[in-house]
Formats: structure tokens, sequence, C-alpha cells
């Protein structure tokens, strides 16, 4: 059941990824840009969950799976500073 969830978390993490940067192409809204890097960040976060607990359970990737979740969230809170000025 555990493969299933994080599956879907990928998925979900994906999909938010390219509907936020299909509104970013169509609109220009800038805040739509950090959210999708963000949200980039997060799926690549999943599936290294998903390759670190279900495909290599020997091999600890916890460091690798962390970082792009860290990056997207710095991306994200760097858009937020910057886009409020």
């Amino acid at each position: 059941m555990a493969e299933v969830v994080y599956a879907l978390c990928a998925i979900t993490s994906i999909l938010c990824a390219a509907l936020l940067w299909r509104g970013f192409r169509t609109s220009r809204i800038r805040l739509l840009l950090w959210a999708s890097l963000c949200f980039i960040g997060f799926a690549l976060n999943n599936l290294l969950l998903f390759v670190d607990l279900i495909l290599l359970p020997q091999v600890d990737l916890f460091l690798w799976r962390t970082l792009p979740a860290l990056l997207g969230v710095m991306l994200f809170l760097y858009g937020l500073v910057r886009e409020s000025r």
C-alpha cells in the first residue's frame, strides 16, 4: 500500500507543477513561476522517496531526496520576497 501512496504523491506533485507552469505561461504571473519551481522540487523529492524506500531499500538516499524539496521551498520563499516588493 505504501508504494501506491508514494506513487500517487509523485504524480500529484508532477501534475501540480505542470498546471502551475501552464498557468505561468498563459498569464505571465511570476508567482506561478516560483510555485511551479517549488512543486518541481517536491516532485523530485517524491520520486526519490519512491526510489529510496521501494526500489533501493538498501541504499540511504535521505540527503539526496531532501535537497530538491529544500531547494524548491527556498526558491518559492525567494519568489515570495521578490514579488512582494
